[in-house]
């Protein structure tokens, strides 16, 4: 008789980003990222069919290449980072569908709101690197509203439109490195 024992795999966070999309007075995009984040990936397979996901982020370290913006941010009008220091995500299934692609579902909590989402991730593949670590690649893309996260602030143009948009698009290019 024998046991499954599954695969941990640790982010590399050296080839990884988090980043997310907003549009800001409904003509343009604004960009942003987390630069401090950690996640882990557990796996009885080696095509993740079923793995667990567990990821979290810094918001102090939200980067949206302007400081006065990433403090508005980081205070109580979005994510208050001082009461909310984590972004945390943990996966209730990862299946796969396609070739290459899965989806996804997960409670991701954002202040202290806890939303179950649903992601699109591609598979791009798993190889060995010239340094002899397995390393799997995947980008993972969704949407979600920010206002279901608590993240409420808003403001009108004279125009009547919002300055900020409540759907934030999240794309995460991640790369795993598999444990011994």
């Amino acid at each position: 008789m024998s046991t499954l024992t599954a695969a941990k795999w640790a982010l590399d966070t050296t080839h990884s980003e988090i980043t997310f999309k907003v549009k800001h007075l409904v003509i343009s995009t604004v960009t942003g990222k987390f630069n401090k984040f950690d996640a882990e990936l557990e796996s009885e397979n080696d095509n993740f069919d079923g793995a667990e996901i567990r990821f979290e982020a810094d918001i102090n370290s939200i980067d949206t290449n302007n400081e006065d913006r990433d403090n508005h941010l980081k205070s109580d009008d979005f994510f208050n980072a001082s009461q909310f220091p984590k972004l945390v995500f943990k996966s209730r299934s990862f299946r796969k569908f396609g070739e290459n692609e899965f989806k996804l579902i997960g409670d991701l909590t954002i202040r202290d709101h806890t939303r179950t989402v649903e992601l699109d991730v591609e598979y791009g593949g798993t190889v060995v690197d010239p340094y002899g670590q397995t390393k799997a690649g995947f980008e993972v893309t969704g949407k979600i509203n920010r206002k279901e996260f608590g993240l409420s602030w808003s403001a009108v143009t004279e125009a009547g439109n919002l300055v900020v948009s409540e759907d934030v698009k999240l794309i995460m290019n991640v790369q795993f490195v598999k444990g011994e």
